[in-house]
């Protein structure tokens, strides 16, 4: 009797609502926490239809006994049966009556689940996975009230980036505390809309002014309208934002004009401020040997802050002065020859300027450390990677300085802390190789993850060339869909879990889908991306209209700034 009724009560505790019997899928029948879970399907209205509803990547909930609730997503479908006779005798195709009948009693459909987080009784948050639920256990369809339990409400914090897989009308959020707290990538291969994803979440973070946003945009994406394969025309961040949060500046002002862009201002970069450091990123790219790399290091500290100029020069006097080093057996002849012809390069490269008279970085500094995005664009030089690559790491480089420098001092309690930092960098495997990141300042960046209020944002179609230990270090990642077997190892480097998600990043459509996972999200989801378009830009709209005093306020400062 006593078991009678323990059995009465723990199946009133078990929630078998309305609801979730009308959107039910199927029952638990076997799986494992490590290997996931196998899902019987339900025959649905027609026996064996429910199998052709169920698409990879989809957002599932399972039912346990005790008011505990699983939140998982598919990642496998297969078809199973009973009777191992079907494989040697399927029935006739043209006998329907026997195929419904085999459909009902023999054949069924199977779903792999992968349990991602688990809300217990009385919980109000989610938890990470350690059990299972039991077999029999009911599998539901995800609601909106099960996502925005997990993703939460958009507000200041939570910013809508996209929907479920046939979930049109459920908003995904990503956390943008967490999603700046640590460094991120967008990957995907050419054409599934990287650079779309990227300008959206960029508008999340502008409006929100969480952190400042250093845009390195090497093919002009960002700053100012796109147009795509079919002609549409899309905004730029400039033309969503005033200028109190984002600016732009040019390393061409020529061609800035004729495309009808609005400059806020010019880099120039002088002679004597470039080091050594520099360049050596650019080995790869100018094809310079060890030999010629150090060879800079000891014309830097023979010749001062002018060797560059004079490495450029076609001064006689200038090149005396080099030739001196040759004769006293400082330099080899041929490696001062190829240093030279090599670094003709930097001739094309017009923002570089014998004398400059503004302190651009600390100008640059001021605007991001106040709240103000910066989109550097390129111009004519967007097929250049050495200029990109030298620009990039040039001022990186000095701003994560007088970022280390404000830090320390906040730290002594003789500064305000930094505001921070998001730089982004396309083409992010150039910097981040094996055998650069070690060395370099992007590398260095990744595995502060915070420490300086600095962190990355890269937009990548290669992730298998960035070095496995910084991969390790990017907290979110969204991710197109990719075809190279690299690539997709790549990205799931360092995630738990990875064998479960592979076959979803692999049926992901060709544009407009991307797994999401990592720091930012409570646990992956597959999402149609949010339109850039008018709807976005009329909720920027309505979030900035209010804001014309500071608007007039920063077109006064950048006038003071940039003249």
């Amino acid at each position: 009797m006593n078991k009678t009724s323990d059995l009465e009560k723990f199946s009133d505790e078990s929630n078998t609502d309305e609801t979730l019997l009308n959107t039910r899928i199927g029952t638990i029948i076997d799986g494992s926490l490590s290997k996931g879970l196998t899902v019987k399907l339900d025959s649905g209205e027609v026996p064996g239809s429910m199998i052709e509803q169920i698409a990879v990547g989809r957002y599932v909930v399972v039912q346990g006994l005790t008011n505990t609730r699983f939140f998982c997503i598919v990642t496998d479908v297969a078809l199973a049966h009973n009777n191992p006779y079907i494989e040697t005798n399927p029935p006739d195709t043209n006998d329907k009556y026997s195929i419904e009948i085999y459909r009902s009693t023999l054949s069924y459909g199977i779903v792999n689940i992968a349990p991602m987080l688990v809300l217990e009784k009385n919980d109000k948050k989610p938890k990470p996975v350690k059990t299972i639920p039991t077999h029999f256990s009911i599998v539901s369809q995800a609601n909106e009230e099960d996502v925005t339990q997990i993703f939460g409400k958009a507000d200041e914090n939570h910013f809508y980036l996209g929907n479920p897989l046939e979930m049109d009308q459920v908003p995904i959020n990503v956390n943008l505390d967490r999603f700046i707290e640590r460094s991120s990538g967008v990957f995907g291969k050419s054409g599934t809309g990287k650079s779309f994803i990227t300008r959206t979440l960029l508008s999340g973070i502008v409006k929100s002014r969480k952190a400042s946003c250093l845009i390195f945009d090497m093919h002009n994406d960002y700053g100012w309208g796109i147009q795509n394969e079919h002609g549409q025309t899309y905004k730029g961040l400039q033309q969503l934002f005033d200028s109190n949060h984002i600016n732009v500046i040019t390393l061409d002002k020529k061609t800035s004009l004729a495309r009808g862009d609005r400059a806020d201002g010019e880099l120039y970069i002088s002679y004597d401020a470039i080091e050594p450091e520099d360049i050596a990123m650019l080995a790869g790219v100018l094809a310079l040997s060890d030999v010629q790399v150090n060879a800079l290091y000891f014309l830097r500290r023979r010749l001062g802050k002018n060797w560059f100029k004079k490495l450029l020069s076609d001064q006689e006097q200038d090149q005396n002065e080099l030739d001196e080093f040759i004769e006293q057996g400082d330099l080899i002849k041929s490696s001062l020859g190829a240093i030279q012809r090599k670094f003709e390069l930097f001739r094309n490269m017009k923002f570089l300027k014998e004398h400059v008279s503004d302190d651009f970085i600390e100008i640059l500094f001021q605007k991001l450390n106040s709240g103000t995005s910066i989109v550097l664009e390129f111009g004519t030089y967007d097929n250049s990677l050495a200029a990109y690559m030298f620009v990039a790491n040039y001022l990186t480089r000095r701003i994560h300085e007088r970022y280390v420098s404000a830090k320390n001092k906040a730290f002594g309690k003789r500064g305000e802390d930094p505001n921070p930092l998001m730089i982004v960098i396309e083409e992010a495997h150039k910097f981040l190789t094996p055998e650069l990141s070690q060395h370099t300042i992007f590398g260095i960046i990744a595995r502060e993850l915070r420490k300086y209020n600095v962190t990355l944002l890269v937009v990548d179609q290669r992730p298998s060339g960035i070095d496995d230990e910084v991969m390790s270090q990017i907290g979110t990642r969204v991710t197109c869909l990719l075809d190279n077997e690299s690539d997709i190892r790549a990205v799931f480097s360092g995630v738990s879990g990875a064998g479960a998600l592979r076959e979803v990043l692999a049926r992901l459509d060709t544009q407009q889908q991307a797994l999401i996972m990592g720091h930012a999200v409570p646990m992956p989801v597959v999402i149609r991306t949010r339109e850039y378009g008018p709807k976005l830009y009329a909720e920027i709209n309505q979030q900035t209209s209010s804001s014309q005093t500071a608007k007039h306020k920063a077109e006064q400062a950048k006038t003071d700034l940039f003249g």
